[in-house]
């Protein structure tokens, strides 16, 4: 296929047929990281029709709380009603269009800045200023095209709670599949069975496309070469350590291994593993064991299920968990990451963190010392990506050779716990995202 075929235009010319010639098993072309009608296709065929992760339960603890989020283009408010259920709406006045709410909250119902019009948390018409101007009109307080718009569906698992904005489609069970087990392994690890969000997240806007993130992610064979910095100052501040400083008994000392650890040869990584599910899910293996977290939290785990269940549940081993396409876990240190296409070349990524129900406040440090070190705008590690990341979108728009390469290890997937398996250092993950990219693109 050549550039003159993909030329920047309207999204007529992307049929589903020449959609279909720029994935092939094990490359891409370069024009679906940079073509600005392909992203707006993105957002109407994947985010606006899959389930795209909205919040957790713990954020609308209360009737009336409320969060908004953004679906695609299109804004979403989750709202927890006076019976306890959650509801999804759309963030817009049923009268002229207004956006009714911003951030997050309370309230006893929504009122439009703009006209006045208030609306029940269920999106129904609670009153109009100066009703008798309608009289003798069709307007009908009760007729729904008043209303605020709900959300076609909205589901939850373990209390994180997911949108959809089509009808149709596989219910969140057979969405999730069977990555399922990563957001139990994030779950299961607070002593009280419960986690809850921790505080606003960390935002950073990549000046990149949304799929070269979520590539990147479980992507191991970068880590030497793009985090070498990083990796040998956190060696030097490790090797300057006391004994009382180490990672057995410092958080700070624990992170900064964990940093150390993405210096891991090739070799090694290669016995890690990755593995990649339906609907474009994966993981990669991580580095840790039962003896790997601090031992408070180990015994409070101990004591709330007992010795056999807590190393059941600490011997869960995985670095990066992706829910394609809309967010990514990093369990064994409580972190939740959201990500948000803006723009063909712009992603808003959100880190939060967790709080385990039961655990003691060590275990918390450590969540904010990994995010502080990891996941901050400022920290050690993410601006080397963002750098990274940033280079490889600048390089996708140069013509000068029109495939990207997933080569690696291709043809040696093998199939094991309902998905495909393959070596740490496979570029499997990248294939299986590409096929469900090219599956939702090219759905009827």
């Amino acid at each position: 296929m050549g550039d003159s075929e993909i030329a920047e235009g309207d999204a007529s010319r992307l049929s589903r047929e020449a959609i279909r010639r720029l994935v092939e098993p094990n490359r891409v072309h370069r024009s679906i990281y940079v073509d600005p009608a392909i992203f707006a296709l993105e957002m109407e065929r994947i985010f606006e029709r899959s389930w795209i992760y909205a919040g957790h339960e713990s954020q609308i603890a209360k009737p009336g709380d409320y969060l908004t989020a953004q679906i695609g283009r299109q804004p979403i408010m989750i709202v927890r009603q006076d019976d306890g259920s959650i509801r999804g709406l759309y963030n817009r006045c049923g009268h002229r269009g207004a956006r009714l709410v911003g951030g997050a909250g309370n309230v006893r119902h929504f009122r439009c800045c703009y006209h006045g019009w208030t609306f029940r948390t269920d999106g129904s018409v609670l009153s109009v200023p100066l009703r008798r101007g309608y009289d003798g009109t069709a307007f009908d307080p009760d007729d729904r095209a008043f209303w605020v718009a709900a959300v076609p569906r909205v589901d939850r698992y373990r209390g994180f709670v997911f949108a959809s904005l089509a009808a149709g489609g596989p219910d969140l069970p057979s969405f999730l599949g069977a990555i399922v087990s990563s957001l139990d392994d994030i779950a299961d690890r607070a002593p009280a069975g419960r986690i809850e969000i921790a505080g606003p997240p960390f935002r950073v806007v990549q000046r990149s496309n949304w799929k070269l993130f979520l590539e990147n992610l479980n992507d191991t064979m970068h880590a030497l070469s793009v985090h070498e910095s990083a990796i040998e100052s956190a060696r030097t501040q490790l090797a300057g350590m006391s004994d009382r400083e180490t990672p057995a008994h410092s958080w700070v000392g624990e992170t900064l291994s964990t940093i150390g650890r993405n210096g891991t040869p090739q070799t090694t990584m290669d016995e890690i593993g990755v593995a990649g599910f339906a609907h474009g899910h994966s993981f990669m293996g991580g580095f840790f064991n039962p003896d790997s977290y601090e031992r408070p939290y180990v015994a409070a785990l101990e004591q709330a299920r007992g010795t056999d269940r807590m190393r059941e549940i600490l011997s869960v081993n995985r670095h990066n968990s992706i829910i394609y396409p809309s967010m990514t876990i990093q369990a064994a240190y409580h972190q939740l990451r959201v990500i948000r296409p803006l723009a063909v070349d712009r992603t808003l990524v959100e880190a939060y963190n967790f709080r385990l129900i039961g655990a003691p406040a060590e275990s918390y440090r450590r969540t904010l010392a990994y995010a502080m070190l990891m996941n901050t705008p400022s920290s050690n590690m993410m601006p080397d990506d963002l750098e990274a990341l940033y280079r490889v979108q600048n390089g996708l728009g140069v013509p000068a050779s029109e495939w990207v390469s997933l080569h690696r290890n291709d043809g040696r997937d093998t199939a094991a716990g309902g998905g495909l398996v393959g070596t740490g250092t496979s570029e499997l993950p990248m294939r299986n995202q590409a096929r469900a990219w090219l599956e939702l693109m090219t759905a009827e």
